[in-house]
C-alpha cells in the first residue's frame, strides 16, 4: 500500500493534513493556530467540585466547561505526581525522579474524595477533547508519547507491544531500554520499534526526557488553570504514529512547516528525508493533487461506495446511522442474494474509510442490505473486521443481526470532522448536495459499459439537476468530455421522477448493465 501525506497551509486558519492510501483519501486533520485542549496536552487545573455520586471530580483547566476526571483516570501513582508537583513549586525537586520517594498506590476501588479536595491544584493530561456541550475528559496518569517509546513517570515497568511477537526481538528491546531509561521512569515500547537501531531509539527517548524537563520548568511558571506542555503539532503527531515503509511522499506548501517536518525526520526517521518535498505551484496544493475533489465527494450526507452503491449517513446526538443502498447496481447473472452480498462488501470497505475520515465515534449502527444465508453474513462481518484493522481508534464490531444491522462502537477522543459539501441549487432555490461524488460513479459506470459492451451509443437518464450540470457548456460539458474520452456517443436525458442519486444507462430503449 502506497501512503502519501499532504500538508496544506490555510493562511490564517492553520493547516489541513490529508493522508492518502493508494491515491484515496483516508484521513483528514486540521491544525488550527493556538488551538487548545488537544489530546496529549498537559495542564495544571484546579478542582472545582467533587461529585461523589459519579466518583469523579470536575476540574477547571481554562475551558468554558469544567473537565471531567473520574477516579479510575487518576492513575495509581497520583499521590506521587502530586508530591512531585508540590516539591517543584517549592524549588526542592529537580526533573530527575531517582531520589523521589514514591507514595503508595491509591486503592483500585476507592473513592475520589479520598484523593482530591476542592480548590486543590492538580497536573492533568487531556484524554478526550471537548465535544458538543461537554468539557474535556482528563487523566492524572501522565505519559509522553514518542515515535518508538512512550515515557511513563513514577514507574519502573518496561512494557512491549503485543504486536512484536518474535521472542529474540522482545528480549533485545527489553535489555536496551533497561540500560538507557532514566530511573523512576517506565517505558512502553511501540510496535514500530521492532528491528529499529539502538541509536534511533536512544534519540527518541532523549527527546521525551527533554519534554519532561520542559514540563518540569513550566510547572513553576504556569498558574492554574493553564497549559504546561503542548502535544506535538498534528503533522508531527501523525508522522510519529503512522510513518512506515509504505510512505512514498510528504508534500508541504509552507516553509516553516517544511522546516519543522524536516527537523522531525532528521531526528526520528532520517531514511525518510528524501520523500519530503516542498510544493511551490500556482494552484492550491489540495486542488493540484485532486484532494479538494475527494473531500467534496466524501463528506456529504450521501456518499458513493462505487459501482452504483451508495451510503446515507445521518448523525444524531446519541449515535450515527448509516444506510446502505444498492442504487442502480444490478447484474442479470446475479441472484438477489449474490447482489446483496456484493453491495454489502463494497459498502463495508467505504464504511471503514468513512469512520476514519470523519473520525466518527460512539455508537454507529449500519443497516446493510438483508441477506438470508449465514455464510454471507459471516463473510460481511469478516470483511468489515479486516477493513477496520488499520483503524487506530479502539473499536468493537458485533456480527450482523437477523435484521441486517451491524453495531459498532468506536473510541471518540476529539470532535467529529464535518465539512459542508452543499452547493447552490441549479434552479436558484436553496442548496443541494454537491453532485461531484455521483459524477465520478457515473463516469466509472460509463467507462465499464463502453469497454465491456461494445455499444456505440448510450442514453444517460438522471435527475434534472444532474442533467443540467453534465450538459452545461456546449464545448466544455462533461457529456462531451466523456463521449470524446471513451469514443462513444452519449445523450443525457433529464428525468423528473428520478431521485437525486438515481441514474440509468439505456441503449436502443433497453437498460444496460455491466
Amino acid at each position: 500500500m502506497n501512503a502519501e501525506l499532504f500538508i496544506h497551509s490555510r493562511n490564517t486558519d492553520g493547516l489541513a493534513l490529508a493522508l492518502l492510501k493508494d491515491g484515496k483519501l483516508t484521513e483528514l486533520h486540521t491544525e488550527e493556530d493556538n488551538r487548545q485542549f488537544l489530546v496529549g496536552d498537559i495542564y495544571v487545573g484546579k478542582v472545582k467540585r467533587i461529585a461523589t455520586g459519579l466518583n469523579a471530580a470536575f476540574v477547571d483547566v481554562g475551558y468554558t466547561k469544567d473537565a471531567f476526571l473520574h477516579y479510575h483516570d487518576l492513575g495509581p501513582q497520583v499521590h506521587s505526581l502530586d508530591k512531585f508537583y508540590r516539591r517543584v513549586l517549592k524549588g526542592k525537586q529537580v526533573w530527575n525522579l531517582a531520589d523521589l520517594e514514591l507514595e503508595k498506590d491509591i486503592e483500585k476501588h476507592g473513592t475520589v474524595d479520598q484523593v482530591l479536595t476542592p480548590n486543590q491544584q492538580v497536573i492533568v493530561q487531556i484524554a478526550k477533547e471537548p465535544i458538543s456541550t461537554k468539557g474535556p475528559r482528563i487523566t492524572s496518569e501522565i505519559s509522553l508519547a514518542g515515535r518508538y517509546v512512550v515515557l511513563v513517570p513514577f514507574s519502573d515497568r518496561i512494557s512491549i507491544s503485543q504486536k512484536i511477537r518474535e521472542r529474540k526481538e522482545r528480549d533485545r528491546l527489553r535489555d536496551l531500554l533497561s540500560e538507557i531509561k532514566p530511573p523512576g521512569f517506565g517505558v512502553i515500547i511501540r510496535t514500530v520499534a521492532s528491528d529499529v537501531e539502538r541509536e534511533l531509539i536512544e534519540g527518541d527517548l532523549r527527546n521525551l526526557v527533554q519534554r519532561w524537563k520542559m514540563l518540569h520548568r513550566n510547572m513553576t511558571r504556569v498558574k492554574a488553570p493553564g497549559r504546561v506542555l503542548r502535544e506535538l503539532g498534528a503533522a508531527s503527531a501523525l508522522l510519529r504514529d503512522l510513518l512506515n515503509d509504505s510512505f512514498s511522499s510528504i508534500v508541504v506548501d509552507e516553509q516553516d512547516k517544511f522546516d519543522t517536518i524536516k527537523l522531525y525526520l532528521e531526528e526520528n526517521a532520517p531514511d525518510k528525508l528524501d520523500i519530503l518535498k516542498m510544493y511551490t505551484g500556482q494552484l492550491p496544493l489540495f486542488e493540484k493533487f485532486g484532494i479538494e475533489r475527494q473531500i467534496k465527494t466524501s463528506f456529504g450526507r450521501s456518499v458513493s461506495a462505487g459501482k452504483g452503491t451508495y451510503l446515507i449517513i445521518e448523525h444524531t446526538e446519541a449515535m450515527h446511522v448509516i444506510d446502505v443502498n444498492s442504487g442502480n447496481r444490478a447484474s442479470k447473472s446475479d441472484t438477489q442474494e449474490d447482489n446483496a452480498l456484493a453491495v454489502n462488501l463494497l459498502a463495508a470497505e467505504e464504511i471503514a474509510r468513512q469512520l476514519r475520515l470523519r473520525d466518527m465515534g460512539g455508537i454507529i449502527v449500519v443497516d446493510f442490505i438483508d441477506m438470508h444465508k449465514p455464510e454471507n453474513r459471516r463473510a460481511l462481518y469478516e470483511k468489515l473486521r479486516e477493513e477496520m484493522k488499520s483503524d487506530r481508534a479502539k473499536h468493537k464490531i458485533l456480527p450482523p443481526s437477523k435484521f441486517g444491522l451491524v453495531e459498532i462502537t468506536r473510541q471518540r477522543v476529539r470532535p467529529e470532522m464535518n465539512i459542508d459539501t452543499r452547493e447552490e441549487n441549479p434552479d436558484g432555490n436553496g442548496q443541494v448536495e454537491a453532485p461531484i461524488s455521483l459524477l465520478e460513479d457515473i463516469e466509472y459506470t460509463f467507462e465499464k459499459l463502453t469497454t465491456d459492451s461494445g455499444i456505440a451509443k448510450f442514453e444517460l437518464h438522471v435527475h434534472p439537476f444532474l442533467a443540467a450540470y453534465i450538459n452545461k457548456g456546449w464545448l466544455t460539458s462533461l457529456r462531451r468530455k466523456w463521449a470524446k474520452k471513451y469514443k462513444t456517443k452519449l445523450r443525457v436525458i433529464p428525468r423528473d421522477g428520478y431521485k437525486f442519486l438515481e441514474y440509468r444507462f439505456f441503449s436502443g430503449g433497453e437498460e444496460v448493465f455491466y
